[in-house]
């Protein structure tokens, strides 16, 4: 799964694809199924490429991924769009407050 932001400048991700030869990609909202087909170059490094676009997303979506060389399908992954650090990512951020107690209880007989 790929983690991308939600901004409006150019974005870099790297892919491992069957084939090292695409001329365009597909981004599917799972939300709301809108497709946006963006045409694209990729680099070659070592045994991964690399892509670089500006992609419309919105924070806390989930899309799929398709990378096509004309019909041929050499890539496939899900994109996941937030704003908030991989590593401390927490999916109620700020919607959630914890209740602290002094765990004391009292017991009746």
């Amino acid at each position: 799964m790929l983690v991308l932001r939600e901004q409006a400048t150019s974005q870099t991700f790297k892919i491992i694809p069957r084939l090292f030869v695409a001329d365009s990609m597909i981004i599917t909202d799972e939300i709301t199924r809108d497709s946006i087909t963006y045409s694209i170059t990729i680099t070659q490094l070592d045994y991964y490429a690399v892509i670089s676009k500006i992609i419309a997303l919105v924070e806390g979506h989930t899309y799929t991924l398709t990378v096509l060389d004309g019909a041929n399908v050499v890539y496939k992954d899900k994109i996941f769009c937030t704003n908030q650090s991989a590593t401390t990512y927490t999916i109620n951020n700020g919607e959630y407050v914890q209740n602290t107690t002094d765990n004391e209880f009292i017991v009746y007989e």
